[in-house]
């Protein structure tokens, strides 16, 4: 489809630093009641938020900020060893109620004009498929959105992000579950793997919180029919596919 973009320009961006080079792409949703709430709240210089494109419902892209320049939208935030994402990234908005206001699917003309936005992003920028992230994946203790409804895998085979290759039952039967709770080096093994990834973990021998909030991050992004505090199985063998795919493969 091609691209129908309408200005709403918001005084909230700066300049990137000087060595900032966009290697990211973070999708958000707008958590209000309306998408017209969502433009008038991004574009209030009081508020101090704001985003590269909101898409509507309809399919309707919004541009407030030129990609040139650094929008605030992804706050305090990690990925593959870099801080404060705003000055890599570019951020797009889609308008849905969030978690906080009845939260629902996003309807096809809204994942149509998202999939032909983002396309054309991560080909001008060369964005590789792993940086193309939820605001989740990179503040998982903070965030939710997109949520547990929006269609990764669908987008995806579109050639927008990653996507791991289907896992085997038996093979994930026989993994030994890790929780809350749970110490040792095969809980050091997990939390390594997810920063290799690019999750903000270190070296540490504890399934905390703070594991927790990244092991449900990644579910809600790559198995969003379950997310909880626990690292099964098909979590481990989605992990070990994904990294394979991100060309740093892990032996069990």
């Amino acid at each position: 489809m091609s691209l129908m973009i309408i200005e709403r320009p918001s005084p909230n961006h700066d300049a990137r630093p000087n060595d900032a080079v966009v290697s990211m792409l973070v999708l958000h949703y707008t958590d209000m009641h309306s998408a017209e709430a969502a433009l008038q709240r991004l574009c209030d210089p009081l508020a101090k938020v704001s985003a590269h494109y909101l898409i509507t419902e309809d399919g309707t892209i919004h541009r407030l900020v030129p990609e040139a320049r650094r929008a605030w939208h992804a706050g305090k935030s990690h990925w593959r060893g870099i801080d404060g994402l705003n000055a890599v990234s570019l951020g797009i908005e889609l308008a849905n109620p969030g978690h906080s206001h009845g939260y629902r699917t996003f309807p096809h003309a809204q994942m149509a004009a998202l999939t032909a936005l983002a396309r054309d992003i991560v080909a001008r920028h060369s964005i590789p498929p792993r940086h193309v992230l939820g605001h989740s994946d990179i503040a998982p203790e903070r965030k939710l959105d997109p949520g547990e409804l929006f269609d990764w895998r669908a987008l995806a085979a579109e050639g927008v992000g990653l996507w791991p290759a289907p896992t085997d039952d038996m093979a994930a039967a026989a993994f030994a579950s890790l929780r809350m709770g749970d110490r040792g080096p095969r809980v050091t093994a997990l939390r390594l793997a997810l920063a290799r990834y690019g999750y903000g973990l270190t070296a540490d021998d504890r399934f905390d919180a703070e594991t927790a909030s990244v092991a449900r991050a990644f579910q809600r992004h790559f198995r969003p029919t379950r997310i909880e505090d626990v690292w099964d199985g098909a979590c481990h063998l989605q992990l070990k596919s994904l990294l394979g795919r991100a060309g740093e493969p892990i032996e069990d």
